[in-house]
């Protein structure tokens, strides 16, 4: 057997040990700077100013330090001053001829955050934060004042440029300020820092902890463009995160006229929460969170805490009310927050980050403690206010509503994309291909599908039979609406969609005609399927484009005359004016459009040329304020009434009008 590798091309390249590199002190930092920041476009450049606010922050948070100064100028050069305890500046025992602010500065995986004996909670983990902004900056110099002493060191792309020296005395102040330039080797000539968006970084962290004054400071040329960024500002809430949510969402309507706002501790000193949540009615939402003052912007596990714990609390919420457990089973995390505006803060030991970058939490633990945490609270703030709980409960569960509807129409979608249109196998449709001059007749029962479909005219008029009383839309749940059959095959005999689905240049007729028998349960049906548009397909109500049908009740006779009445009035009427005097009237009360010959089905409600329809609109008021909220209001809530879950409406609404009827059809 010939070796495999006898054939091989010869090369003069070699691969030994002299070819193995060992990069050592900051050298990884400059040859791959992704690794580290993410990247090494403007964003990334941006994050090296995090780290100096994070550490700062840190100082803040450990009670150390009250203020923290942010500044720009328009050489690109960022300051960053804080009043903490000043980073230490003494010999470091393990290296000789060194201070630690040089190991700091110099060292990766340095610094005093490995443990809780300095910062019980705090956002640096790994000790590589502000090495990195050295290694990546052209120029960096350090001020610390400790000891009312002040000192101060140079560096330079990691190295340091100068011995650190005392360089004064001082008898109130104290601190670190970090003054540095990107590296343009690194981040290009033309990478800038951003004022605006440095201060909202500033911003979002005074929000954060609300023991903290950030005083913000800009060269004035930088920000005359920009309308939201001042020149300078102090930054300071007192009110954390409900001011942090008041300001972003800038007075939009909210469900709940109070928001779900709260702080708790942890047990065992395991840190603390705070969170603010809102849900506007425009449902145009967000969720910010952030940890020991880091931006999360990728989540983690404390926004899966934050989603479970109010989901079970609403969920169990909903139970003591006896909300529909279908209904409330098929609610989700995303219905209960996908539109609401909130802002979660956790402060917790020895956090976990995916990532240098720290944009994903990734500790087991959080999640359990926020869980409970939220959970326990938003309970009380559910139980404490049944009627906003409600309306906030209604709307969750119409979101999870809207989401099946949205995922069925796209099942839908997807399968009748490489199809042929699909239409139901009742439906008897007409032989015009556009929509105009056509019209479907939505028949109630077989046989009087049957004679309809011979009364029609088979190049404008479709019929579609509809087995007995639909399903009542207003009670009804949405998986019951899935497995309806008549809904179904109207749905997809319109063509037009549903809800926010609904599109009316898609209708493949003109007019939708209700055609029932002129009894008591023809009238019911027809209201049924009225409240099935009106929940359903608003919009072609509101395009004048659904109709009622007007078949007669009864059929009059005399000779060789002959007459339809719609009901008992306009008999009446006919006996008294048209058969007046002229001898004994044959009277017959049609049990049913079934029975009705096409003959006469034609004459009678299908002929265009002879026929009455009654268009269903909305109330003149209401179409005279151009379908105005409060006329639309007063609409859903008398179809609520007459249609909806609770009988006890019904039966007050009956009551109240009950003088107003003179004859009963029983």
């Amino acid at each position: 057997m010939p070796d495999l590798f006898e054939n091989m091309v010869q090369t003069t390249d070699s691969y030994s040990a002299k070819d193995i590199e060992v990069l050592e002190g900051l050298e990884p930092v400059r040859r791959r700077p992704g690794m580290y920041i993410g990247g090494s476009d403007e964003r990334a450049m941006h994050h090296l100013v995090g780290e100096l606010l994070d550490n700062a922050m840190d100082e803040a948070v450990a009670g150390h330090a009250s203020r923290i100064e942010v500044e720009l100028g328009a050489d690109n050069l960022v300051t960053v001053r804080d009043n903490g305890r000043g980073i230490p500046i003494d010999p470091h025992p393990k290296f000789k001829g060194k201070s630690a602010l040089e190991v700091i500065m110099t060292t990766l995986h340095s610094g005093a955050k490995f443990t809780d004996k300095v910062y019980t909670t705090s956002g640096g983990l790994h000790g590589v934060g502000i090495s990195v902004v050295n290694a990546l900056a052209d120029s960096m110099t350090i001020e610390v004042a400790r000891d009312r002493k002040i000192y101060r060191q140079g560096y330079a792309r990691g190295k340091p440029t100068s011995k650190l020296k005392e360089i004064g005395s001082t008898q109130n102040r104290r601190g670190t300020v970090i003054s540095f330039k990107p590296d343009a080797t690194i981040f290009g000539d033309d990478a800038r820092f951003q004022p605006d968006q440095l201060y909202r970084m500033a911003r979002s962290r005074a929000y954060l902890f609300r023991g903290v004054e950030i005083r913000w400071t800009c060269e004035p040329s930088l920000v005359k463009k920009l309308k939201n960024t001042p020149a300078s500002e102090t930054l300071h809430f007192p009110n954390g995160l409900g001011d942090f949510l008041t300001a972003s969402i800038n007075g939009r309507k909210t469900l709940t006229p109070e928001p779900f706002v709260d702080r708790a501790e942890f047990a065992d000193d395991e840190g603390h929460l705070e969170w603010a949540i809102t849900w506007p009615g425009d449902e145009d939402g967000f969720l910010n969170s952030y940890c020991n003052t880091i931006e999360t912007a990728d989540g983690g596990t404390h926004e899966q805490g934050l989603r479970a714990g109010m989901l079970k609390s609403l969920r169990a919420h909903a139970e003591l009310l006896g909300v529909n457990k279908k209904k409330i089973a098929a609610v989700t995390a995303d219905d209960v927050l996908g539109g609401a505006c909130a802002i979660l803060s956790v402060f917790i030991r020895d956090p976990q980050f995916q990532g240098q970058t720290k944009e994903k939490l990734a500790s087991p633990a959080a999640a359990k403690l926020i869980e409970s945490t939220i959970k326990d609270h938003f309970d009380h703030w559910l139980s404490g206010h049944p009627e906003r709980a409600k309306v906030l409960l209604d709307r969750i569960v119409e979101r999870a509503d809207e989401r099946q509807r949205r995922r069925q129409e796209r099942e839908l979608n997807r399968k009748s994309a490489t199809r042929r249109l699909r239409l139901p196998g009742k439906l008897t449709d007409c032989a015009r291909n556009r929509a105009t001059g056509t019209e479907i007749f939505l028949v109630e029962g077989d046989s009087a599908g049957g004679s309809a479909k011979q009364a029609r005219d088979r190049e404008t008029q479709a019929v579609l039979p509809l087995r007995g009383k639909i399903l009542n839309v207003a009670s009804a749940t949405q998986d019951k609406m899935k497995a309806n059959q008549e809904i179904s095959d109207i749905t997809l005999a319109l063509g037009c969609g549903l809800r926010h689905q609904f599109d009316l240049e898609k209708l493949r007729y003109e007019r939708v005609i209700i055609m029932t028998d002129a009894d008591v349960d023809g009238a019911h049906i027809a209201a049924l399927l009225m409240t099935f548009f009106y929940r359903e397909m608003l919009e072609l109500i509101e395009a004048g484009r659904l109709y009622l049908a007007q078949p007669p009740l009864y059929r009059l006779s005399q000779g060789g005359q002959t007459a339809y009445a719609r009901d008992d009035k306009h008999k009446d009427e006919l006996l008294e004016t048209q058969f007046n005097g002229r001898g004994k009237v044959e009277i017959s009360r049609f049990k049913g459009l079934g029975e009705m010959p096409a003959r006469q089905l034609k004459e009678t409600t299908m002929d265009k040329s002879k026929r009455t329809l009654l268009r269903v609109t909305l109330t003149d008021a209401e179409a005279a304020a151009g379908v105005a909220d409060a006329q639309r209001k007063e609409a859903d809530n008398l179809v609520e009434r007459l249609m909806g879950r609770k009988p006890e409406l019904r039966f007050a609404y009956i009551q109240e009008n009950a003088k107003f009827v003179s004859e009963l059809d029983i």
